[in-house]
């Protein structure tokens, strides 16, 4: 059945609101009965984002405003959860935003990082024709929420970002901040896992031949842009034939460990693993693209 979270708004409150304990942390399971890569793999990209990470996260500090990045790309966060911290924090920040740079008090950015527990969503507009199930019957649970795009999926071994920018900072131009996501993926699976991405013209999101490894959807608010990408690292492919992901017919889905298996001839990965590697090489391209400079809280304030 569709989810009555459906309608779910954001209480605006200034407390410390700690995540909350239905945030799971998925290293331990993900870790559980999985070998390590295999002899001779922990080399070239993949060995140097290991043994890096802590120079990956210094060199994420590389631009001169400040983003908080609330780091929980390990846990298991319900998409009610996330959506609603979005739009606290949207709607703490609107009365900040001014008429241009020189009187807008809005002066910093925020970055979530999380995994959901098996969810579909649908955008703005969505049309339920890409559903191949009756909605009041669904396998998993369904959320309207009010991003762009149509259906998609999002579960465990999904790595999500969810930045909240003032496009003031940037440029106030909704396709470019689009184009430019799909950018910084691109270049971290390149310096991560030497995996070769593209776009596909007159489609959303990030490509490795003919399948989508990464989706995008955003919202705006007085140029303050929230949603954001969702890269599949270790994802589980099945829920996805269930749907027309992103209403895009004849193409398919992949992931990361999957492309990675493929060249290594079926070599096993360690799920945590790639899934850190994948966090510090897009948080760093992230930040050096945006020219921001990230600042790790352990707390999200509302």
């Amino acid at each position: 059945m569709v989810s009555s979270a459906m309608t779910v708004t954001a209480p605006l409150c200034h407390s410390v609101m700690p995540f909350p304990a239905t945030a799971r942390d998925s290293s331990a399971r993900s870790r559980v009965g999985r070998p390590g890569l295999a002899a001779g793999c922990c080399s070239g990209p993949i060995a140097a984002a290991v043994t890096n990470a802590a120079l990956v996260a210094d060199a994420a500090r590389v631009g001169t405003r400040r983003c908080e990045l609330f780091d929980l790309h390990r846990q298991i966060v319900p998409l009610v959860d996330s959506w609603g911290w979005q739009k606290s924090i949207v709607e703490r920040r609107k009365p900040l935003v001014g008429i241009d740079t020189d009187t807008d008090e809005d002066h910093s950015d925020t970055l979530i990082t999380l995994q959901h527990p098996p969810v579909y969503t649908l955008g703005n507009g969505n049309s339920e024709k890409y559903l191949n199930f009756n909605i009041e019957d669904s396998p998993i649970e369904i959320h309207r929420i009010d991003r762009g795009g149509e259906v998609t999926y999002h579960g465990p071994g999904q790595l999500v970002l969810y930045p909240i920018l003032n496009l003031r900072y940037q440029k106030k131009d909704l396709n470019w901040y689009q184009r430019s996501l799909e950018t910084v993926i691109i270049r971290a699976l390149q310096s991560a896992f030497s995996i070769k991405a593209s776009t596909i013209e007159g489609l959303t999101g990030v490509w490795v031949g003919d399948q989508k490894v990464a989706a995008i959807g955003i919202m705006c608010a007085r140029w303050i842009v929230y949603h954001g990408l969702a890269l599949n690292v270790t994802t589980d492919l099945t829920p996805f034939e269930h749907i027309v992901p992103c209403g895009i017919k004849g193409r398919g889905v992949g992931s990361i460990k999957q492309i990675l298996q493929k060249a290594s001839n079926g070599r096993e990965h360690n799920d945590s693993e790639l899934m850190d590697i994948a966090y510090e090489s897009l948080t760093k391209e992230f930040a050096e693209f945006f020219q921001l400079s990230l600042e790790r809280s352990p707390d999200l304030y509302l």
